[in-house]
């Protein structure tokens, strides 16, 4: 195995709370209103990243976002200083200042869409920030996303940055949440295949009817093309529209992918099939055997892939050759989907390696581990070239445990976001954050 696959990690934010924001997200409607802790759900997410260091993966970490987000507030028309433009906007519509509250960047897999220098014109990794606009409160995110990725691939030589397609429908960009590769390994060139719900130009009969398709083939051909990818290693799938209204809002709530190998449900994609012939040739052309794993629904059904999260899991190589798969808790308490997974752990094929980790904080606001950690494939030279502040040791994570502990609240409900002293909580950690992982003034407050 050449190259290396390094999982960033969102860290929870300060306002984790459940409102119930994302319609499409069965777990997040489901736990509306119930109380969150913060503290717990960084420190689960804080073990997950250690726990796979520790076995040997290469591990970074991405920081959250400020929030309420004043800005925004303000441009909607509230004044005043601080407290009372979050008086007004929660005497206007609480639910209003929960969306722009709303921790929801932990979930970096939507942060960008990533391609590596193997596979680009130019040879440099290419990002290009999702605008997340088919929800108000993760459409927001661009900006500080951007100034994130830029600070942690800081070298204009190995790593391209895009901003944002336009903030219309049409151009709906959900990120890596929609994105495979599949190849023989992370620094030799792969087929990348984009996962969409519908065309973004035309209203066709096979699309979803009780919940939006958020990705667009119109936005998956831009991304191709900022990334300088050739049409022959590059394959477009449509999501099966009636997995999206059974609840799988992003393709990694059914499929997951590493090197040669997806891991998929029976009707996660349209013309299936076809599909997989597609990918088969191309992958065929860089000498690269395509090795699909569909689990039948009759042994997972589609709202139990739903429920555990199943497939919004971690596929990772070792250095044997095999793979771990890395599953939520509810995956090992749901009998169905334990029964599935012990018998393809025992059956001889890549994945022989099963890792679970509670990250129940997460999944109660409808996120996985998959959610949970952006993929970015990288050479010797790149990864030397990531800012270090940002990758995972005992140091960084000790580190982080004792900021989290200072400055975390373990009981967070949507009333408590009218607080100014939260927002004051949430500036005075995140400007300490950014000096521990050495990313510079990266937050709009820190710049006034």
């Amino acid at each position: 195995m050449s190259g290396y696959e390094v999982n960033f990690d969102g860290l929870v934010g300060l306002t984790h709370h459940y409102a119930g924001l994302s319609f499409g997200n069965e777990a997040s409607t489901r736990n509306q209103r119930e109380v969150a802790n913060p503290k717990l759900a960084a420190k689960q997410g804080l073990l997950k990243m250690k726990a796979l260091a520790d076995l040997g993966f290469k591990q970074g970490v991405l920081p959250p976002h400020e929030r309420p987000h004043l800005a925004t507030l303000r441009q909607l028309g509230f004044s005043g200083n601080d407290a009372q433009v979050l008086a007004q906007a929660n005497a206007y519509s609480p639910r209003l200042l929960s969306s722009l509250s709303s921790a929801s960047a932990m979930w970096v897999a939507n942060a960008a869409t990533v391609s590596p220098s193997a596979d680009s014109a130019d040879g440099r990794v290419h990002f290009t920030v999702a605008n997340l606009n088919n929800k108000f409160h993760r459409a927001i995110e661009a900006d500080t996303t951007s100034a994130i990725l830029r600070a942690t691939f800081n070298h204009a030589a190995h790593f391209a940055h895009h901003a944002a397609l336009p903030q219309v429908a049409s151009l709906g960009d959900e990120g890596a949440a929609n994105h495979n590769r599949l190849g023989a390994d992370y620094d030799r060139p792969a087929v990348q295949v984009f996962v969409y719900g519908r065309d973004g130009l035309t209203t066709g009969d096979n699309e979803p009817v009780r919940y939006p398709a958020r990705q667009t083939r119109l936005a998956s051909d831009a991304v191709a093309r900022l990334h300088q990818l050739s049409p022959e290693q590059t394959v477009f799938v449509q999501q099966n529209p009636e997995a999206i209204d059974r609840g799988v809002f992003h393709n990694d709530v059914i499929s997951v992918s590493n090197r040669q190998v997806l891991f998929h449900h029976q009707q996660a994609f349209v013309n299936q099939n076809a599909a997989f012939d597609e990918i088969r040739r191309k992958m065929a052309r860089l000498e690269c055997d395509f090795q699909p794993i569909e689990v039948p629904q009759a042994r997972v059904t589609l709202d139990d892939a739903v429920a555990t999260y199943l497939f919004n899991s971690q596929l990772l190589s070792r250095a044997d050759g095999k793979m771990t798969i890395v599953v939520p808790e509810e995956s090992r308490q749901h009998a169905a989907v334990w029964s599935y997974l012990s018998d393809l752990r025992e059956s001889g094929g890549p994945i022989d390696q099963i890792q679970v980790f509670d990250l129940r904080e997460s999944m109660r606001n409808g996120g996985g581990p998959a959610c949970l950690r952006l993929r970015v494939a990288l050479n010797e030279t790149e990864l030397a070239a990531v800012n270090r502040g940002s990758l995972i040791d005992d140091t960084l994570f000790h580190r982080l445990n004792q900021w989290v502990d200072k400055h975390y609240r373990d009981r967070m409900t949507q009333e408590d976001l009218v607080d100014p002293q939260l927002l004051l909580e949430v500036r005075h950690a995140l400007d300490e954050l950014t000096q521990i992982l050495q990313l510079g003034n990266i937050y709009s407050f820190q710049q006034g």
